[in-house]
């Protein structure tokens, strides 16, 4: 652990107390909608980049992600195999400090050759490397994710809003975790239910995710380090790189997935 880490843990073991009692995470009124961005349009793609594995970025293979009634949607439809074609579509600029709010809610299409734990699985990364900066066979970006669930098997407890952390590290409960993924609190939602999520990121401390208006996790100093992420450029995975800003993406991995409402406002 650098010295970086040692004394950020160290500050925010007193801090954040201040930041969790706010609950929602609410950092300014959220009724001042002159505040808020929309950056989505509901109409076409416009501002948006897609990576795809095993493709150049810019490179939309086989049109997986489309605009269908206003929403975002991950489609197969003009798939073969998935051939591990996980995929995200950045948003055109990055952010540091930010509230991100999105609906989602999956479709019934799931490609079966794509990894098992895909299902009913997808998420949105952000602080993430540049696309332009993502190579042809880099499997995934070095960002943090939120991941989206939904129920798998009836009764089986499966919460959404975890986090998920390709290349990257975040300090959970006082101290670097070293799962890729930790789960939230949230409760199950069926696979069809449209479900209302927030991130609320304050550079490289703070971060919150919120389902349906509740915030369900908090962990803090997001970082370059850990594993899963492949094939990456080694000069852009320095470990222990605090990640103070980057890019978000909306993700494909073999679950057909839609995404509205897509909202944000720096803070």
């Amino acid at each position: 652990m650098n010295i970086f880490v040692k004394f950020s843990i160290s500050i925010l073991a007193i801090l954040s107390f201040s930041f969790i009692i706010l609950d929602k995470g609410e950092p300014a009124n959220p009724k001042d909608e002159s505040k808020w961005k929309v950056i989505f349009n509901g109409k076409n793609l416009k501002g948006w980049v897609p990576k795809i594995h095993h493709h150049e970025v810019g490179d939309n293979y086989a049109n997986t992600y489309k605009v269908i009634d206003g929403a975002i949607v991950v489609n197969y439809d003009e798939y073969g195999a998935f051939e591990d074609r996980y995929g995200h579509l950045f948003y055109e600029k990055p952010f540091s400090s930010f509230h991100l709010v999105w609906e989602y809610r999956f479709t019934d299409q799931w490609l079966k050759d794509a990894a098992s734990y895909t299902y009913r699985n997808s998420g949105i990364m952000f602080h993430s490397q540049a696309p332009e900066t993502i190579l042809k066979e880099q499997d995934w970006p070095i960002s943090v994710e939120y991941q989206m669930l939904a129920e798998e098997k009836e009764g089986v407890a499966r919460p959404t809003g975890n986090m998920c952390s390709p290349g990257t590290d975040v300090v959970f409960e006082g101290k670097v975790d070293p799962r890729h993924c930790i789960n939230s609190t949230s409760p199950t939602f069926k696979w069809n239910e449209w479900v209302k999520a927030e991130l609320i990121v304050y550079g490289d401390s703070i971060v919150h995710h919120l389902v349906n208006g509740d915030t369900v996790l908090t962990y803090s100093l997001p970082q370059i380090g850990g594993g899963v992420a492949n094939r990456f450029d080694p000069a852009i995975k320095v470990d222990g790189t605090p990640l103070k800003s980057g890019y978000i993406g909306l993700q494909s991995e073999g679950q057909g997935v839609m995404f509205r409402e897509i909202k944000i406002r720096e803070l």
